[in-house]
C-alpha cells in the first residue's frame, strides 16, 4: 500500500473548538461534569496562561489523573502550541529527574492529589490545573503542524526512560484514521476509564472531544450504567468488566490496545457487551496506528488490516513501517543540548523490533525482536530486570521472560542461579528489586534454578525458561533462605 500524500489535517485543539458553544456535557469525572462551553472557556484561559509562562521553553510537564482539569491543561497546551511532557505514575525519582533535565519544562501541572508524589520525586513548585485557568483570555496563534505536540515517557525500568516526540500533524493524521474507522459523534458517550497518563486512554478521551461526544472518565461500570457507546480498554479492564456483573447493550465499540487478548477474555467481554464490535489496535508510541483486528457479535472478523496510508516491509523478519503518523524521534541530551535521535530513516521507515509477516496485505505479528513485553498496557523491558537481579550479591545468573496472563496480557517471571556457599533470602532479592524497578517490572514469579537453559550457541533459551517458569509453584516462606529449586511468587504490582 502506497503512502498517501495529503494536506495537513485540522489540528487537535481546533477540532475540539468546533464544539465550544455547545451546552452538552464534554467531560464527566468522579466529581461531576462540565459542558463544552465551560470546558473550552477553561481551555482558553489556561492556554493564555501557559503561553505566557512557557515563552522560550515551549514545554510543560503534566502528571494527569482521570479528572476534568487534566484534560483541560492538556488541550490548552496543545491549543497554545506548548508541548506536553506526559509523565506517568510509575516513574522512579531518578527517572523523573532525567526527564526534567532533558525536557526542561517551564512548569509542572498535576491534580493536587498527585502533588505529594511529585514532591517525593524531587519536584519543586507544582501547579494544579485549576490554578492555571484563573486569568483572562487572549487570542492564541495556531501552532504549526510540524511543531512538537507531545513528549511521551516510556515506562522504563532501570536507566533513563526513552522520550518519544510526536508532532501536531502526526496526531491529526491519527485522528483522521479514527474518524474513518469509528462511528462516533454528538450524542455518543466515550468511556476512557484508565488513568490518563496512559496514552491509549488519553488519546481516547481527546478523540471523543474532537468528535463532540461526552467523555466519561469514571470507573467503567459507572460509565456503562450511563449508556456508554464506546469503551477504550485494555485486557485488564475488560476482565474486570466481564466479572463485575454489569451488562450493557449500549456499547457499540470496544477499542483495545496493548497485549492481544486471550480468546477466553474476548468471549467473556462479548457476553456482557453483546452489541459491541471489538477492535484491537496494533501500533507503538513511535509508530501510532499500524493495523487492527476487528470482530463483531455475528462472528465477522478482520485480522491484521493495515490502516489507510500505512506501508509495511519485512526485513530479516523485522517489521518496518512508514506512514504520516510516525513519531519524530527520541529526545536525547547531547552535551548541553537536546536533539532528536533514532527517528524514521531518510526514506521515512521505522522499526521498533517487532517481528511479523505479510500475506495478502494482512499483517501477522510474531512477537518482539527485542526483549520486551506489555503488562496491563505498559511496556516492560526484560533486560534491565535481569540487570537488577544480577546486581544482588550472590546472584550468579538471571533470566527474565514474559508469561501469558488472561487479565494483564503478559507478566515478567524470573529464574536465577545463586551461589551455593552464600545463601541469600528471597526477601533480600525482592527488597533490592523494589528499590530499582517500577511496579510493572516486578517479577510475579522468582525461581531458583540449578542452571538456566541455554541454546547450543550459549544464549539464554527464553522459550525453555518460560516453559519452566510457567509450571512453578510457590514454596517456602518469603523470608526463608533461598535454596536450589525454591520458587516464590511475588504479588502483582
Amino acid at each position: 500500500m502506497k503512502l498517501k500524500k495529503t494536506m495537513t489535517s485540522e489540528l487537535l485543539a481546533a477540532r475540539v473548538a468546533r464544539h465550544s458553544d455547545r451546552p452538552e456535557a464534554a467531560v464527566v469525572d468522579a466529581t461531576g461534569e462540565v459542558t463544552y462551553r465551560e470546558f473550552w472557556s477553561r481551555v482558553q484561559r489556561t492556554a493564555t496562561e501557559l503561553s505566557h509562562r512557557s515563552a522560550g521553553k515551549r514545554r510543560i510537564a503534566v502528571l494527569p489523573t482521570s479528572d476534568i482539569g487534566s484534560l483541560v491543561v492538556v488541550v490548552a497546551a496543545m491549543h497554545a502550541g506548548v508541548s506536553v511532557v506526559l509523565l506517568h505514575r510509575h516513574l522512579l525519582a531518578h527517572e523523573f529527574a532525567d526527564v526534567i533535565a532533558v525536557c526542561k519544562p517551564s512548569l509542572i501541572a498535576a491534580h493536587p492529589r498527585q502533588h505529594a508524589r511529585l514532591h517525593g520525586w524531587g519536584a519543586g513548585n507544582v501547579f494544579a490545573p485549576d490554578d492555571l485557568a484563573l486569568g483572562p483570555t487572549e487570542t492564541i496563534p495556531a501552532p504549526a503542524p510540524n511543531s512538537e505536540l507531545l513528549v511521551g515517557v516510556t515506562s522504563g525500568t532501570t536507566g533513563p526512560p526513552k522520550l518519544f516526540v510526536r508532532n501536531q500533524a502526526s496526531w491529526a493524521a491519527t485522528l483522521d484514521r479514527s474518524d474513518a474507522l469509528l462511528d462516533l459523534g454528538r450524542g455518543d458517550r466515550v468511556s476512557a476509564p484508565g488513568t490518563l497518563d496512559h496514552t491509549h486512554f488519553l488519546y481516547g478521551a481527546l478523540h471523543g472531544l474532537t468528535r463532540g461526544a461526552t467523555v466519561d472518565l469514571r470507573e467503567p461500570t459507572a460509565a456503562l450504567e450511563d449508556a456508554a457507546t464506546h469503551l477504550y480498554s485494555v485486557p485488564t479492564i475488560a476482565w474486570d468488566i466481564a466479572r463485575s456483573g454489569v451488562r450493557s447493550t449500549s456499547v457499540r465499540e470496544v477499542l483495545s490496545s496493548a497485549a492481544r487478548w486471550a480468546q477466553s477474555g474476548r468471549a467473556a467481554l462479548a457476553a456482557v457487551l453483546p452489541n459491541a464490535v471489538l477492535t484491537h489496535f496494533y501500533g507503538a508510541s513511535e509508530l501510532s496506528f499500524v493495523s487492527y483486528d476487528r470482530s463483531d457479535s455475528n462472528g465477522t472478523e478482520v485480522s491484521g488490516q493495515l490502516f489507510d496510508g500505512v506501508e509495511v516491509e519485512i526485513r530479516d523478519e523485522l517489521l518496518h513501517v512508514r506512514s504520516d503518523m510516525l513519531f519524530d524521534g527520541y529526545l536525547s541530551r547531547v552535551g548541553d543540548h537536546t536533539t532528536l535521535t533514532n527517528g524514521p530513516d531518510k526514506n521515512g521507515w521505522m522499526t521498533v523490533g517487532d517481528r511479523g509477516s505479510v500475506e495478502d496485505g494482512r499483517l501477522t505479528l510474531h512477537g518482539r525482536g527485542s526483549e520486551t513485553i506489555v503488562r496491563a498496557g505498559l511496556t516492560v523491558e526484560l533486560t534491565p530486570i535481569e540487570a537488577a537481579l544480577l546486581a544482588v550479591p550472590g546472584v550468579l545468573e538471571a533470566g527474565v521472560v514474559g508469561l501469558s496472563h488472561d487479565r494483564t496480557g503478559e507478566e515478567p517471571a524470573a529464574g536465577v542461579v545463586v551461589a551455593q556457599n552464600d545463601p541469600i533470602s528471597v526477601a533480600r532479592i525482592r527488597r533490592h528489586l523494589r528499590t530499582v524497578l517500577p511496579g510493572p517490572s516486578m517479577p510475579v514469579v522468582l525461581a531458583i534454578l540449578d542452571s538456566l537453559p541455554r541454546t547450543p550457541r550459549g544464549k539464554l533459551d527464553r522459550q525453555a525458561l518460560a516453559a519452566t517458569l510457567a509450571t512453578v509453584r510457590t514454596v517456602g516462606s518469603p523470608d526463608a533462605p533461598v535454596t536450589t529449586n525454591q520458587t516464590v511468587s511475588a504479588p502483582p504490582s
